[in-house]
């Protein structure tokens, strides 16, 4: 759970006051069904490194395929030779395939280390082949990396690496080849899915579409989806698409939810959260130690020896305990304000919202990350 020691060192709290609803457009909280990227994964050979490539006899993978590229190109390297050459990486390539990608169009393609290299600045991605979930090739990259960190080491082991050099980008480096088959005409619909499941928001969807193209176009599916009947031909729903999507429609509102970071102590209030009757108390205990040393000297002709002994003081301080109540729906600005009379900080007020959920009290889902 949260760490309430955390939350008083790095704490932050974010408030959620009432929001004003306002309309939104439907291409800014909706998608079309079908129409969406696709992930592309490749592997490959990243040379020209100076001296931080991976060390070969750690990485058999890295010289087997250094001698399958060089048998393609005409080169044939012994099998009882093993090339240790330190300015070659093995890595794995990645690109994201956007819709509708056509042949000759070119993306960006990160390139990441998969041995032990150290850096891949000042690499040069070979020609790697990607490949989507169904193992076809749909693009080919290769090209000059561009790395974002850099690494130095010493003679003694010593080491000081800025971001993780490790890792880098081909800007445009993956060349489109193959198009990705859809079915986005010949069909009398679409659907419209939301980026977050909401009834309300379906429905109010709907409705405004059918306000603007008239009744039975649209039809709420669930929670998440709407059908819209549409032109079959593909230009035409283009145009369909291009109007449909600048519609506006007010969403429906947040469920009440209260979410608490616990990395980094911020804490996230929605306006719609709600307490039923309940008091609360808020005090703090502290205990200080202090640890000091006392020197015992012995008289001069006792025959003694000096010694030092250990001395604990231990201080109990035990701040003034407050209850505050709160009243049946209480708000969300009355619970902040209700805790800043009391003097609690943000992360007290993480623990007062798990008591109160503990209790059942809080009328709000209760989330940590």
């Amino acid at each position: 759970m949260y760490s309430r020691t955390r939350a008083g060192l790095t704490s932050a709290l974010l408030l959620l006051s009432t929001s004003i609803a306002c309309a939104e457009r439907i291409k800014d909280v909706a998608t079309v069904a079908g129409v969406r990227s696709n992930k592309l994964i490749g592997y490959g050979l990243v040379v020209g490194l100076d001296g931080t490539g991976d060390q070969t006899s750690q990485a058999p993978f890295t010289i087997q395929s250094i001698k399958n590229m060089l048998a393609q190109l005409g080169v044939v390297v012994p099998d009882n030779v093993n090339p240790q050459l330190r300015n070659v990486a093995a890595v794995t390539v990645q690109a994201e395939l956007p819709p509708f990608a056509k042949p000759g169009q070119t993306l960006d393609v990160t390139v990441s280390s998969i041995a032990n290299a150290k850096s891949l600045r000042g690499g040069s991605l070979l020609l790697a082949p990607l490949k989507g979930a169904d193992g076809q090739i749909y693009a080919i990259a290769q090209g000059n990396l561009v790395v974002g960190g850099f690494g130095i080491s010493g003679d003694d082991g010593s080491r000081v690496t800025v971001n993780v050099p490790s890792t880098g980008r081909v800007p445009n480096g993956a060349t489109v080849e193959r198009v990705v088959p859809n079915q986005f005409g010949g069909r009398d619909s679409l659907v419209l899915n939301l980026n977050h499941p909401d009834f309300t928001s379906a429905h109010r969807l709907a409705d405004s579409i059918n306000a603007e193209l008239g009744g039975g176009v649209a039809m709420t599916m669930d929670a998440i989806s709407v059908r819209v009947m549409a032109p079959a031909d593909p230009a035409q729903r283009v145009s369909f698409i291009s109007l449909l999507e600048n519609l506006e429609f007010e969403p429906g509102s947040a469920p009440a939810r209260v979410i608490v970071n616990s990395r980094t102590g911020t804490v996230v209030i929605g306006s719609h959260v709600r307490v039923t009757p309940a008091a609360v108390a808020h005090g703090s205990l502290v205990v200080r130690i202090t640890e000091s040393d006392l020197v015992s000297q012995p008289n001069a002709f006792a025959g003694g020896q000096t010694a030092i002994v250990e001395q604990s003081d231990i201080d109990v301080e035990q701040d003034g305990s407050r209850m505050f109540v709160l009243e049946p729906g209480t708000t969300l600005n009355e619970i902040v304000e209700a805790v800043n009379q009391v003097g609690a900080a943000p992360g007290d007020l993480v623990a007062i919202l798990e008591a109160l959920r503990e209790a059942g009290a809080l009328r709000a889902e209760l989330i940590v990350i």
